[in-house]
Parts: C-alpha cells; structure tokens; sequence
C-alpha cells in the first residue's frame, strides 16, 4: 500500500526471501559496523565501507540490510547486549546507578553511541531486555507507568551527556572557553559567576556528580 512504513528490521525476514543462500548474518554485518565506528567514527560507517571489512560487495549487504538506518539501529541495540542484569536488590535507586554506570562504560567504549542515544532512540531485542529489568527494578514503586519509562530515558539521557561532556572536557576549544569564562568572572561585572566559579571551577569533579545529579533527577521523576 502507498505510504505505508516499513515494519522496523527485527520485523523483517533475516534475509531478503529471493537470492542465494545467506552467506552472512545481520550479527556480522552489526559487529564490523561497530567495530568500524569505534575505530573511525560513525562518520565512516557506509555499506560500503562494512561490505570491505567482511571481504564481500555492497550489493550483497542489502539482502541483509535494507538502508544504512537499518544498520544504525542494529548497531545501536547490540550495544544493549553489554549489559549484566542482575536480579533486582529491593534497592531501587541503587540498582538504577548501578545500571547507570555500566551505560556510563558502555559509552565509553563506544564514542558514537552517546549522540545516537540522544538524536534517534531505538529499542531493538536487547534494548527491550534493558527497559524489561529497568520495570522489574521498580516494580513494586508506586509511581505510575508513564514515569518509569521518563526515568529509563532520562537515566539513558542523562548519562549519554555526561560522556558526551567528558568528551567535550579534554577538547582545546572547551579549555579556551573555560579560560575566557574565568577571565569574565575575574573583571568583576559578573560575581554571581564569579562566586560559582569560586566554589566549582569549570570542569573540576564532573564524575564525582554523576550519581548525584541521577539521583536527584529519578527521586524527582518517581517521586
């Protein structure tokens, strides 16, 4: 029918139904794509670039994979499969940081992750099993549906900017702003900045606020 959207990939046969027998799975062609992005950027990511890595033509890969959308979201739910879920403590909120900190490394292995979470977020099979343990975590919370699933996306949010900025913060032009910040604060027009900075000079202690700022943006969602 005209107009009608494509069911999302994990919808979709494994391979195109016509042609020859598959050579290759989507699980491959996911792991050189990541592989890829880790080592060049998401920038470098073309079906063209991941059909060179696997030894095969470009051609090919569309019988696997319909756009490079498809491949994104591939990519991005086979970071999910990373996580250890443990069973729930009874301890909500200590079991959410922890979640939050293997996200926090998940990122970080992976440098492109953090912007894709933030422009185009995307549940495949892993990411569900995430979001599944996130609702089994809090299951015996009182706050309504609608707020778990606000805390699971600001808990991926959240940490998603939190590396990004740990990214920013080793960046010569975060260092030249930061000094120009301080250089304003020190002429004297500003001193409510000048007090902040006083008390917190920019980029000390970011990762030492990590579980604090979470914390107080899931006790304020849940309530």
């Amino acid at each position: 029918m005209a107009g009608q959207q494509e069911p999302v990939i994990w919808l979709r046969p494994e391979q195109a139904p016509v042609g020859r027998p598959a050579e290759r799975s989507r699980a491959e062609i996911t792991a050189a794509a990541v592989e890829l992005a880790d080592r060049e950027g998401l920038e470098a990511v073309s079906m063209r670039r991941v059909a060179s890595a696997l030894g095969t033509g470009a051609a090919s890969l569309y019988r696997y994979v319909a756009t490079r959308d498809d491949l994104l979201d591939l990519m991005i739910d086979s970071t999910a499969s990373e996580y250890d879920l443990h069973p729930p403590s009874g301890a909500w909120q200590a079991d959410l940081l922890a979640l939050a900190h293997q996200a926090r490394q998940i990122m970080r292995r992976h440098p492109w992750l953090p912007a894709m979470v933030m422009s185009r977020p995307t549940l495949g099979p892993h990411g569900i099993d995430v979001l599944e343990h996130v609702l089994d975590v809090l299951a015996d919370h009182p706050a309504d549906p609608a707020r778990k699933l606000e805390a699971f996306a600001l808990l991926n949010g959240l940490t998603a900017l939190f590396v990004q900025n740990e990214g920013a913060a080793a960046d010569t032009g975060a260092v030249r702003q930061a000094a120009y910040l301080r250089h304003m604060a020190a002429a004297g027009d500003h001193p409510r900045i000048a007090a902040l900075l006083g008390a917190a000079p920019p980029g000390s202690g970011s990762h030492d606020r990590f579980d604090a700022v979470l914390a107080r943006t899931l006790t304020g969602v849940l309530g």
